[in-house]
């Protein structure tokens, strides 16, 4: 059973290794996980050690799979981690539709996210549910200490005549 919460605060390890494990998965396919791994345990415990109010989790039958976070609680979802231990039970689609609502309701007409460009499962995912790709750049990662390609999704969440949104 899926249930989908708001993070706590006693839970910034546990978050931290979920990311940590979702994030290596991404970066094997990429080839460049393992000189970073102990830069990224770090970045992602500061995150969400710092900023758990903005992390939502989703857990299945009782256990932590995942967590998003919109770290300026704004339209741009700055984090999201499914466990490779929890992928294909329709966590990602569960809570992704979940921090959607959360944006729509909050006023805002667009969902927005980045990942890296070769991390192609994360954009083939985004595509599915409506996100198209609207910039591709090169930036320093102050978290990682490098630069890293990234692209940027967004997708419509105006909401259709029958009260339901992302239709567009």
């Amino acid at each position: 059973m899926i249930h989908i919460r708001n993070a706590r605060e006693d839970e910034a390890e546990l978050l931290s290794e979920i990311g940590v494990r979702a994030w290596q998965k991404a970066m094997a396919a990429i080839g460049e996980g393992d000189a970073m791994v102990d830069a990224a345990r770090s970045a992602f415990f500061n995150f969400v050690a710092s900023s758990w109010i903005t992390v939502t989790l989703i857990e299945w039958n009782g256990h932590p799979a995942g967590w998003a976070a919109r770290e300026s609680l704004d339209e741009k979802i700055s984090d999201f981690w499914i466990d490779p231990a929890f992928v294909g039970h329709g966590l990602g689609t569960a809570l992704l539709q979940n921090i959607e609502e959360d944006i729509a309701a909050q006023g805002f007409d667009t969902a927005m996210m980045q990942t890296h460009s070769g991390n192609s499962e994360a954009i083939s995912f985004f595509q599915k549910h409506g996100y198209a790709i609207h910039w591709l750049s090169i930036a320093y990662n102050p978290k990682l200490d490098r630069d890293v390609p990234s692209v940027g999704l967004s997708k419509s969440l105006e909401s259709a005549d029958d009260g339901t949104y992302g239709l567009v």
